[in-house]
C-alpha cells in the first residue's frame, strides 16, 4: 500500500540538470536510509547516492561532485540534485527508503527514466 512517488525525470541535453524528487505516498515511521539507485540498459542496478537519517552522504565515484541528495525528514523525503550530466547518467533511476529497527521496512519507488540526449 505504501509506494515511493517519484518525479523529475526527463530529457535533457548534456550538460544540463534535473532534479529528481521522492516522497511515500502515505506518512511511515522514519527511514534510516534514503537513496537513489539507477539502471542503464544491460547493465546491473547500482547505487547512485545514499543520505542516512544523521546525515551522512555516499556518492558513486561517478557522480561525486556532480549530485548531490539530500532529505526532508519530515517527510521521509528524498532529492537528487544532478548537474553537469552526460550521456552515462542516462536510466531508469529508484528511489529507495530503509529503516533498520521496529517497525522494519525496506520501499522501492516504481523508478524514473532520466534520458541525457543530445
Amino acid at each position: 500500500q505504501v509506494q515511493l512517488v517519484e518525479s523529475g525525470g526527463g530529457l535533457v541535453q548534456p550538460g544540463g540538470s534535473l532534479r529528481l524528487s521522492c516522497a511515500p505516498s502515505e506518512s511511515i515511521a522514519s527511514a534510516h536510509i534514503l537513496g537513489w539507485y539507477r539502471q542503464a540498459p544491460g547493465k546491473e542496478r547500482e547505487q547512485v547516492a545514499i543520505v542516512l537519517s544523521g546525515g551522512t552522504t555516499t556518492y558513486a565515484d561517478s557522480v561525486k561532485g556532480r549530485f548531490t541528495i539530500s532529505r526532508d525528514n519530515g517527510k521521509n523525503a528524498v532529492f537528487l540534485q544532478m548537474s553537469s550530466l552526460n550521456l552515462e547518467d542516462t536510466a531508469v533511476y529508484y528511489c529507495y527508503a530503509k529503516r533498520m529497527v521496529l517497525p522494519k521496512y525496506e520501499y522501492w519507488g516504481q523508478g524514473t527514466q532520466v534520458t541525457v540526449s543530445s
